[in-house]
């Protein structure tokens, strides 16, 4: 958005006058949450073909990239209707979210290496078990 203030004064008028924020700033924050969802979609894909194809790891991972794809929906959600109000009230602060996206990378980093390490230990005790 930009830096103008919400209320402007045309030159030689002492009125001062709303500004008007764009339609397409709706339509990219409904864009933006779409993504999200396609993103949650995806995971909870693979979340589900780890629990049908998988062993007791993929069993146990499954759970945890369907808790992380719950949580992404879930922030999409909250973000989506926290940047439509600030839209609506013609907020003049960004509308940009520093924190969420750090966030939920560094939670499906810690699911994959979870994931990772229970199959290093189940593939270790299967090692140990053939001899």
């Amino acid at each position: 958005m930009s830096s103008q203030p919400l209320l402007q004064t045309a030159p030689g008028k002492r009125i001062a006058l709303p500004t008007r924020v764009e339609p397409k700033v709706f339509f990219a924050n409904e864009r933006t949450f779409l993504s999200w969802l396609n993103f949650t979609v995806i995971l909870g894909a693979l979340a589900i073909g780890m629990l049908n194809f998988g062993d007791r790891p993929a069993f146990i991972s499954a759970f945890l990239f369907t808790a992380v794809a719950m949580f992404t929906m879930l922030y999409a959600l909250v973000t989506y209707h926290w940047r439509a109000h600030s839209i609506r009230q013609r907020g003049q602060s960004g509308f940009d979210d520093r924190y969420g996206p750090t966030v939920l990378a560094i939670v499906l980093f810690g699911a994959v290496v979870v994931n990772f390490v229970l199959r290093i230990i189940y593939s270790g005790g299967e090692a140990g078990k053939k001899h």
